[in-house]
């Protein structure tokens, strides 16, 4: 049976500088998918493109692939990267010199259509209602707005028989999934198949999330340093593996791979993307050797019509403030300190927030029996006058003078800055144009991705805050971690909490036990909107969509975990009655 084996060599623009030479430098590999962005990256992006127009994509990407390039072309692998960010042909062409500067013959194709700012300056009046929430928004106010087109555009480029694409605001599973299309011969209504590539796609596509890293169960992991970054090997059946390469640190098992799977989802009956709805509900997952494991029976449906688009528009401007307190009573002088600076600030802002970093900063109201030696107390203000911003500026450092002993500062005044805030829509997808462009032949090609005329599947089944909390009559007081694993993420303004339980029993308990009302209790006043709760029964597991958690989530927020990655830990050091017969099984 056919296969074809791609690696994932960055899952964020920041991962390991040195991954994609020591993937190539191992081999065995068909493909190198390179994955750099965020919402909060193509915001990055969208200023520095502002002030230098021939910007605009991820540099880093040069430094990685000159280091790597040696391997890459002996090992004849293809790459496939979305560092070309707002200007892929910028990238591309920076990429053509690299090689022609080292006299490798391989080509080089680029993807553009993403950039959508030229149909909404044609129709500036118009209203971009936010999917998320239905507010509205003028297109006036957008400064940029990238479609997160699917992998039609991508899959020209291998057809053009391209060695390295550079792409823009791709759909991050469509950076795997266009090979696998490719490869594999699969038909673009083959909806079960690219379902399985889609999910295939998003266990690799976070880098060494699914091969131990944020892992619940973070002590089985060894050789830290060395952590191998993720494979994918597709069959053409939509069977697939996830594994890494020989002699590299770190696990891949069925409990990291499942913790992987039910990261950044919302409904797991219809994992949304333009190219397919996928669904993991009745997914297998099995261990079949050592650091490798089966994912199979993987559901697809006809892919939304419409592309989600991610806008940004300026709202303001923002600082934050820090100073170290110390010593006995810590928190109480933080609180004193804060008390304080209020007082002298004397100004109404906008929005602002408090956190005592080393208390709760991060898990807010559900820790409150510790007493820390010393707070990181951080000062935040967001407000839409920049004078009042520069007030706040100029007043923190008062502080260390004017309180009780202990202080220390960190760093000097504040920096202001703008808030670009995120705003999803979604246009259909006929509505957008894409680019595909070889530059060593100048072929080009232009796609028109028709809007499909079926509906969006209606969203699974849920359990919400009506459901009341089914306590056990008796049992041992432990930890939440001791029966289930759980990772966090973010989906815009809302968190995802996916939790894996241990064991049958533990599934069977958690259905009753864990319901969107005790998460509501837990994490307080941090949820301001409604929680739902999804089973995933074939991976006893439940995903929990927690709505309005994140204070606008993104470069909005006035907190120090703005995208949710610490809300699993959060859950898991609850403390939960638990019947024996559980913990014995």
């Amino acid at each position: 049976m056919k296969v074809v084996r791609i690696g994932n060599s960055s899952g964020f623009w920041g991962d390991d500088p040195t991954a994609l030479f020591r993937m190539a430098n191992a081999g065995e590999l068909d493909y190198i998918t390179c994955d750099y962005l965020a919402e909060v990256s193509m915001s990055i992006l969208s200023k520095q493109q502002q002030k230098q127009p021939d910007l605009g994509y991820v540099a880093d990407f040069l430094k990685h692939l000159k280091k790597a390039l040696p391997a890459i072309q002996k090992n004849k692998i293809k790459i496939i990267t979305n560092a070309g960010g707002n200007n892929p042909k910028a990238l591309a062409l920076e990429v053509h010199q690299v090689l022609k500067s080292q006299e490798i013959s391989l080509k080089v194709a680029y993807v553009e259509g993403d950039n959508i700012m030229p149909l909404l300056q044609q129709n500036s009046s118009q209203m971009l209602p936010n999917m998320e929430n239905g507010e509205v928004l003028s297109a006036e106010k957008i400064l940029s707005a990238n479609a997160y087109i699917g992998l039609e555009g991508l899959l020209e480029a291998l057809r053009m028989d391209a060695d390295f694409i550079i792409a823009g605001r791709v759909t991050d599973s469509a950076l795997a999934l266009a090979p696998m299309v490719h490869e594999l011969g699969w038909e673009l209504d083959d909806y079960n198949r690219l379902g399985a590539g889609m999910i295939a796609a998003h266990c690799i596509e976070c880098g060494t999330q699914v091969t131990g890293g944020n892992f619940t169960d973070w002590k089985e992991i060894k050789d830290w340093g060395n952590i191998g970054f993720p494979i994918i090997e597709m069959q053409e059946d939509g069977v697939f593996f996830v594994t890494k390469h020989y002699n590299t640190g770190g696990i891949v098992t069925v409990n990291t791979v499942k913790e992987q799977l039910v990261y950044e989802i919302a409904d797991p009956g219809r994992y949304f993307s333009p190219d397919v709805l996928a669904d993991l509900r009745e997914l297998i997952v099995e261990q079949v050797s050592e650091n490798k494991v089966k994912v199979s029976n993987a559901k697809g449906r006809s892919g939304s019509p419409f592309y989600k688009v991610s806008a940004t528009y300026q709202v303001g401007y923002r600082a934050m403030g820090e100073i170290i307190i110390s010593g006995s009573d810590a928190l109480e002088k933080a609180r004193l300190f804060q008390s304080i600076f209020w007082e002298k600030v004397q100004t109404d802002f906008y929005r602002k927030n408090v956190e005592y970093v080393g208390y709760n900063a991060c898990h807010g109201g559900i820790v409150t029996n510790h007493q820390p030696n010393e707070i990181l107390l951080r000062l935040y203000v967001h407000d839409l006058n920049f004078q009042k911003v520069k007030t706040f500026s100029e007043m923190v450092a008062s502080l260390i003078l004017s309180g009780p002993q202990g202080v220390a500062v960190v760093g000097g005044r504040p920096r202001i800055q703008e808030v670009m805030a995120y705003w999803p829509f979604l246009i259909p997808k006929n509505e957008v144009e894409i680019r595909v462009f070889e530059l060593e032949s100048s072929k080009t090609s232009v796609l028109v991705v028709e809007s499909s005329s079926s509906p969006i599947a209606e969203e699974s089944e849920f359990i919400d805050l009506s459901h009341q909390v089914v306590q056990p009559r008796n049992g041992k007081l432990i930890s939440l971690s001791e029966i289930c694993l759980a990772r966090s993420g973010d989906k815009g303004d809302s968190v995802n909490i996916g939790v894996i339980a241990r064991n049958n029993k533990a599934f069977n308990y958690l259905k009753t036990y864990l319901m969107p009302s005790l998460l509501q209790k837990w994490f307080g006043e941090k949820v301001l909107g409604n929680i739902k709760r999804y089973e995933l029964p074939s991976m006893l597991a439940y995903n929990f969509m927690l709505e309005e958690a994140l204070d606008g989530g993104g470069t909005k927020a006035l907190r120090i975990d703005a995208q949710g990655k610490t809300f699993a830990a959060a859950l898991l050091s609850q403390k939960v009655v638990v019947p024996d017969e559980i913990l014995n099984d």
